[in-house]
């Protein structure tokens, strides 16, 4: 079962290339206002991505790597390295899941980014609903154990986060600094050692994860200025987009003036 849920998750990636690489070419600015304004809530200014199918090789690479990994057994570190019963855990990698993130929108304050705030977090959600959609199917279907012995260990959640943002700040700022993206994906590379030091993943999954949270991002540049002309060009003359965080839940909240 193992197996074949591994091998279906090499064909659905394939899937997604496929249908991301049919996505057509879009004018370089789309408009979510009629009236022209130019406040982040009433205009949505779109970067325009072009689908190029190298960009595919990493992510690409690091979840077939991770996948046949998982699927044969014993070969989850490659035994590159022996695992300790019990550690002292580092609790970093919680914080660091969505740092990468945070760090984008302390970045925005230089007024470098290549998107407004608006755009910014409608492609965040549409990622992390990439990313969440992904990383739980998997791991519901797939059900590895982990190295300490709980459930769900493939892919990495956490590393997938990480990496979604670093890939993120990186198609943001790469043009103001290429060092930028390079910090980010050193500190999202910190994400998945600490969740395999801390015994919670196996180093396949925090490759596959990182994978994931790489196509994550690239999938939502490319498709997002095809969402944004079919349901937002000339229909709404103001859109709020905010997050909200509580004990009990936290999402992101979505107001729209007709």
């Amino acid at each position: 079962m193992k197996s074949f849920i591994c091998i279906l998750l090499v064909l659905f990636q394939s899937t997604i290339f496929t249908a991301v690489g049919a996505v057509r070419e879009l004018p370089q600015q789309l408009f979510v206002s009629d009236t022209g304004a130019r406040d982040s809530t009433s205009q949505m200014s779109v970067v325009e991505y072009k689908f190029k199918p190298k960009s595919l090789i990493l992510p690409a690479s690091l979840i077939t790597v991770g996948a046949i990994g998982t699927a044969i057994d014993g070969m989850n570190d490659f035994h590159l390295f022996s695992r300790k019963d019990s550690v002292r855990k580092i609790r970093i990698d919680d914080y660091m899941e969505w740092g990468m993130l945070g760090w984008v929108f302390v970045c925005d304050l230089m007024g470098k980014e290549k998107h407004n705030g608006v755009d910014q977090l409608c492609l965040v959600v549409i990622a992390e609903g990439f990313n969440a959609g992904m990383t739980r199917v998997v791991k519901h279907a797939v059900g590895e154990v982990r190295p300490d012995g709980g459930p769900h260990s493939f892919p990495s959640g956490h590393t997938a986060t990480a990496f979604m943002g670093a890939e993120f700040l990186r198609k943001e700022y790469w043009d103001v600094s290429p060092w930028i993206g390079v910090a980010g994906y050193a500190v999202a590379a910190g994400t998945g050692f600490f969740r395999m030091y801390n015994n919670r993943h196996w180093l396949t999954d925090v490759l596959t994860g990182a994978g994931i949270g790489i196509l994550s991002t690239q999938a939502a540049y490319w498709l997002y200025p095809t969402i944004t002309k079919t349901f937002f060009r000339k229909r709404y003359k103001n859109i709020f987009i905010s997050p909200y965080f509580s004990k009990e839940e936290k999402g992101v909240s979505c107001h729209i003036a007709f």
